[in-house]
């Protein structure tokens, strides 16, 4: 039976295209909703276009995080989901929910994890640091999502040269062209029940 996943999105949403342009060449899954943290995001959008249906779940509409999050695994679970991507989700998630969705949240980050990641690095801050640093190399990470930030096993990484006139602009850049073959690739062996987790260890049955 195909997979159905919720992609988490906080902004523009070019990681949630690449997951729609690749689901729509092989079909490897159903897309069930866009879950937005935010009125008039460019994600919303990009649902739109590809008649996904979205819904906001916005801090502010909420008493506490936690009533949001209860809110929102009842809508999941109400839709059959399976699976949720994070694709630049930039809200704090609760341990509550991580719980009830345990070993079935995966994320991207644009990093070579463990290095640049964890609470505050996100967005352009993670390419700063690596060049701040004097980082030879940097990329992306695809991971289990536990109660550490960037914290849970690694599924699947790509390296990303850095170059020495780079600028945190132009190196995410380049990170993100790949980001965008990283995960859907990701979510289409986790759909297609190629990925074996025991502990930390991940293992792609595909590539044995």
């Amino acid at each position: 039976m195909i997979k159905r996943i919720a992609v988490f999105a906080s902004g523009g949403g070019t990681d949630f295209q690449s997951v729609i342009d690749a689901n729509e060449r092989e079909h490897f899954c159903e897309i069930a909703c866009l879950i937005a943290s935010g009125y008039g995001i460019g994600a919303i959008d990009r649902a739109k276009k590809h008649g996904i249906p979205h819904a906001v779940y916005c801090k502010k509409d909420y008493p506490d995080i936690e009533r949001l999050y209860s809110q929102l695994a009842y809508k999941l679970n109400m839709l059959g989901v399976d699976y949720i991507v994070l694709a630049g989700w930039l809200k704090i998630i609760p341990q509550s929910f991580i719980k009830a969705f345990e070993d079935r949240i995966i994320n991207i980050h644009p990093s070579l994890i463990p290095a640049f990641c964890g609470s505050g690095y996100y967005g352009l801050k993670v390419h700063k640091a690596v060049l701040d640093y004097g980082a030879k190399i940097s990329g992306c990470t695809v991971h289990f999502v536990n109660e550490v930030p960037d914290g849970g096993a690694i599924i699947a990484q790509r390296a990303v040269e850095v170059r020495e006139d780079d600028t945190p602009e132009s190196l995410q850049a380049r990170i993100l062209e790949v980001e965008h073959s990283l995960l859907p690739y990701c979510v289409k062996q986790l759909c297609m029940g190629n990925i074996a987790k025991d502990g930390r260890k991940v293992i792609i049955k595909e590539n044995i």
